[in-house]
This record gives structure tokens, sequence and C-alpha cells, in this order.
């Protein structure tokens, strides 16, 4: 179990792993530790890191000069940068080639 040690205050100033009756002999102040709950991301959100993550996967096409189809990497990596401040965001992901 963990528990959150507090100081006189109520201020937490560790988080410990232990059984309750070590807690208790050793500590005055303490409280049983409570994971956050996870919190899922909004549509633009989870939008937004998939297009952060398309324009890191086509890097490599801006920094090669001779990349194979590099015009339509350029294009598409424009439309991913644009993409959240057009009308289609979050909807219509932008696609390479179009």
């Amino acid at each position: 179990m963990y528990y959150n040690i507090k100081d006189a205050d109520g201020n937490i100033t560790n988080t410990i792993k232990a059984n309750l009756e070590f807690v208790e002999a050793n500590f005055e102040h303490y409280e049983e530790y409570v994971a956050p709950t996870p919190v899922e991301p909004t549509e633009e959100e989870s939008e937004r890191m998939w297009r952060d993550a398309e324009l890191s996967r086509t890097d490599i096409s801006a920094t090669v000069s001779d990349y194979p189809n590099a015009d339509a990497y350029i294009l598409y990596r424009e439309a991913l940068r644009d993409w959240p401040a057009t009308s289609d965001f979050p909807a219509n992901r932008p696609v390479l080639g179009e």
C-alpha cells in the first residue's frame, strides 16, 4: 500500500510504499495514496497528437533534398501545420498526395 506522508501543516512531503503498521508507528500525519484518475484527451487533443506524430514521421522528407515525392510531402506537411486553423479540424485529416 502507498501512503502520503504529511508535515504538521498537512502538506505532503513524501509518498512511500509500506504497510499500515509501519506508517502508524513512524509518522503522525499520513493518508492513503490515491492514484489520480487518467484524463481522456479531447478529440482536438487526440488529433493534434496524431498531427504531431505525422510531422515527426515525415521530418526526413523535409531535410533530404532528393527525397522521393518530396513536393507531395512538403505540401502534406504544410497542410498538417495549417490544419488546426481550418474549418476541417478535427473532423478531416489531411491526406498525403491531396
